[in-house]
């Protein structure tokens, strides 16, 4: 097989599926299945429903539609807020989407209305992590203004926490949440039935408490993909932490020393840090860099060092292990490395059937 690839196995991401429907269930907690990290893969997001997810989720409407040429059915929900230029595409592919701007809501209104369809919609409120969101006091207009328009029904409201700052899902702001949900159903006199939480950073609130509020919706991804939580990215008991691995190839293994020499200046990705002095050491040069993955996200095996990667190459300290040109390696990968992995066109994808049989292979695309 070509490398570099990632190996995906449709079991273990079933049953990390199954096993987080099941817990959150007892929490009364649903699970829609993110599916942004694996391009909308049709593969992945069957194994997702396989495993009992209400529904899928994904942040670009491209891969919606890819889902839905492949005969994906479930119902689906754009989780980034709607760009203007893509409400025709929206509205047609997507049942839901999480809206923050009256003005995308209003062209979505319109879209739906010449298209005889109705649109549901989330609308995200801002608890703190400084992502997208309604401002809490502004919640109340933003539900007015949406309930008056036709062809759009308001399916809930959510947030999004430990994205873009870090903030951890507490329960104050998941309290504060529900207590939103709760005031504006009894002043408005309406319904609000989903509350989505959050997503994988939510899983050691919900699953250490036994009060979550309005809470009724996560919206999962990571924690399904790679069995970790995104927090601390430690292991969730229970879950497989290798359902996506990356395979490379070496393509140098050479002695060599750790230090440069010559004047040293920023690299060509603006590092100017010094390695450490380990005297010569087998540098093993791997035929995957950053135009692939993260260099920073993988997870080598014990008793071996990542040292640099550039764009085209992963430059590794072996250790004791020998690796001739031409063997493979295999890394476990956090969520950014497979993120830009899933997302490169020279990284093939070999997703294992699931049962056995033998893997479909999703070759690299080039040109």
């Amino acid at each position: 097989m070509s490398a570099p690839r990632l190996e995906i196995d449709l079991d273990k991401i079933q049953h990390n599926a199954r096993t987080l429907v099941e817990r959150l269930a007892l929490r009364g907690i649903s699970v829609t299945g993110v599916t942004k990290a694996s391009l909308g893969s049709p593969e992945i997001a069957c194994a997702m429903l396989r495993g009992g997810v209400k529904g899928l989720a994904d942040s670009r409407i491209e891969n919606i539609e890819a889902m839905r040429r492949a005969g994906v059915m479930a119902s689906m929900a754009l989780i980034r807020s709607p760009m203007l230029s893509q409400a025709e595409r929206v509205v047609a592919h997507a049942d839901v989407s999480f809206n923050t701007e009256l003005d995308v809501l209003g062209k979505l209104s319109s879209v739906a209305k010449e298209a005889r369809k109705t649109h549901g919609v989330v609308l995200m409120v801002e608890l703190g992590d400084l992502r997208e969101g309604i401002l809490p006091r502004d919640l109340e207009h933003a539900i007015l203004g949406t309930l008056r328009l036709p062809n759009i029904v308001l399916m809930g409201i959510g947030t999004n926490l430990a994205c873009r700052s870090g903030v951890v899902p507490s329960p104050e702001n998941m309290g504060e949440l529900s207590a939103l949900a709760e005031s504006l159903e009894d002043r408005l006199g309406i319904e609000i039935p989903t509350v989505s939480g959050g997503n994988s950073a939510n899983l050691e609130w919900a699953l250490g408490t036994t009060h979550v509020g309005r809470v009724n919706d996560l919206r999962l991804g990571e924690a399904i993909l790679l069995g970790c939580e995104p927090l601390t990215r430690q292991p969730i008991e229970g879950l497989h932490t290798d359902a996506i691995t990356l395979v490379a190839e070496v393509i140098e293994a050479k002695q060599k020393p750790t230090l440069p020499w010559g004047d040293i200046a920023q690299s060509a990705f603006g590092d100017s840090s010094r390695p450490k002095d380990q005297g010569r050491i087998r540098q093993t040069i791997f035929a995957v860099g950053r135009q692939d993955i993260d260099p920073e996200g993988l997870y080598l095996p014990e008793g071996t060092e990542l040292l640099g990667a550039s764009s085209d190459h992963l430059v590794a300290n072996l250790g004791t292990s020998h690796l001739p040109v031409g063997a493979e390696m295999t890394f476990q990968l956090n969520y950014s490395a497979l993120l830009r992995a899933m997302t490169s066109s020279f990284v093939g994808k070999v997703v294992k059937t699931p049962r056995a049989g033998a893997p479909v292979v999703r070759p690299p695309l080039v040109g």
